[in-house]
């Protein structure tokens, strides 16, 4: 059959009547022209057969050059055994299927958040309960979200991950580099958690590459060491206070960040104690320390220099406690390797013959001295509130040992008295009284 029958001027020229107009172009193609009193209008249809069946499709076109294009295009789909029918409607369901994906996408777009927003969620969340919560924060405003803050949180690669470690390494603070890449870690997987991105960008990196593997810290100061801290002390620069809890850490074995939190009211003169509320303890266990004289007369000592009606160490405005960095600050940088010239004068004044020492340290000379002075192993565990490994001995031996802890830090606190003499307790110590 012969294609196009009608030209294009005839096409012009139709006319509705009233009755309906059925006029072939050839190819299957058929020009519909209503009556008058429907309005006359001009549709096109498509005759074809597939299969053996004999069917029809109305075109979308609006005039007969259109028109003959789709007849065209849907007899080339016919050729190639595709039934225009069916055709139309996968392709309107693909178009559907597109939409819905723009819409999903659109969706997905508008929902993305920073690693700022991130991070407060997580705060909000996963660290309101811990203790560590302000320092986790402090962190993270210095060393991360300066790197990563402003990056939607799908963006985030392995490489600026790295960028913030490598930053630390630099520093030469690579435990501090693991340390953060551990907390980033935490914040991606309560991102995977919550469907915020698919995948951590820190899972690929291993702690162990970063900073080097972790080495267990022993040091401790030798009863020499201590003799010769105490000699050095006073031309240190260092604030009386953070001397009182240089020897309250050693003598009481605590945690330096237990003693920056400690309160006036926390001290018992009568009963000789400090209680450490769950609170302030690392492990969320109260603690009782029996206080030697030797603890006792740093603690008076303290009275007369805090300052404040409430906390031992203030900060600024006694508003609250000191940093719990603050006194790690102050001893780490009288050990500075080198001496910079706007730097402290006294920024050697505390280095020692067997290196580098920490506050954390002098807990650990503590319990070791206690050791060395005959102290049962069970008795020092007690002494520094650790947690019994054996669930077993944790369950059923509940004993306290209270008398035995007592006995141990007041032996602790003799030796002390007998190693250093006067040396870290001024004259005109004033006994421990409450405002």
């Amino acid at each position: 059959m012969a294609l196009n029958k009608i030209s294009d001027a005839a096409f012009r020229n139709f006319k509705p009547s009233d009755n309906v107009q059925i006029i072939s172009d050839g190819g299957g193609l058929i020009i519909r022209v209503r009556p008058k009193n429907e309005g006359g209008s001009v549709s096109f249809m498509l005759s074809y057969r597939i299969e053996g069946k004999q069917r029809q499709i109305t075109l979308k076109a609006k005039s007969l050059k259109e028109a003959r294009k789709e007849r065209d295009i849907y007899k080339e789909q016919v050729k190639q055994g595709k039934d225009p029918i069916l055709e139309r409607k996968l392709e309107t369901e693909r178009t559907r299927q597109q939409q819905l994906e723009e819409q999903e996408n659109l969706a997905k777009l508008n929902a993305r958040i920073t690693v700022n927003d991130l991070f407060i969620r997580w705060t909000e969340i996963d660290l309101i309960n811990r203790k560590d919560r302000q320092e986790i924060i402090r962190m993270f405003n210095k060393d991360v979200l300066p790197v990563l803050g402003d990056l939607f949180v799908e963006d985030v690669r392995k490489g600026h991950i790295t960028q913030v470690t490598d930053a630390l390494l630099v520093r030469g603070v690579n435990r501090m580099a693991k340390v953060l890449l551990g907390l980033m870690r935490q914040m991606f997987r309560f991102a995977v958690d919550r469907d915020i991105i698919e995948f951590d960008p820190t899972a690929s990196i291993r702690k162990a590459k970063v900073g080097g593997k972790d080495v267990e810290r022993d040091r401790t100061l030798n009863q020499d060491e201590i003799k010769q801290l105490a000699q050095q002390l006073p031309s240190s620069g260092l604030m009386q206070s953070t001397e009182c809890a240089i020897w309250i850490a050693l003598s009481t074995l605590c945690r330096i960040g237990e003693l920056s939190k400690a309160k006036h009211s926390d001290i018992d003169i009568v009963a000789k104690t400090w209680k450490i509320p769950e609170t302030n303890s690392k492990n969320g266990k109260a603690h009782v320390i029996y206080l030697s004289n030797f603890s006792l007369a740093q603690f008076n000592r303290l009275k007369s220099l805090s300052g404040s009606e409430t906390w031992l160490f203030p900060n600024r405005d006694n508003s609250d406690h000191v940093c719990d960095k603050s006194i790690t600050k102050q001893i780490d940088g009288r050990q500075t390797k080198i001496i910079y010239s706007h730097r402290s004068k006294h920024s050697q004044a505390l280095v020692l013959p067997n290196g580098k020492w920490t506050p954390h340290d002098l807990r650990r000379s503590g319990a070791t001295l206690m050791g060395k002075l005959g102290i049962q192993g069970d008795v020092i565990e007690k002494c520094l509130n650790h947690t019994e490994e054996n669930k077993v001995k944790r369950i059923y031996q509940r004993q306290g040992l209270e008398e035995e802890q007592a006995a141990a830090w007041q032996t602790l606190g003799e030796r002390l008295n007998l190693l250093l003499g006067c040396l870290c307790l001024p004259n005109d110590s004033l006994p421990y009284t409450f405002s």
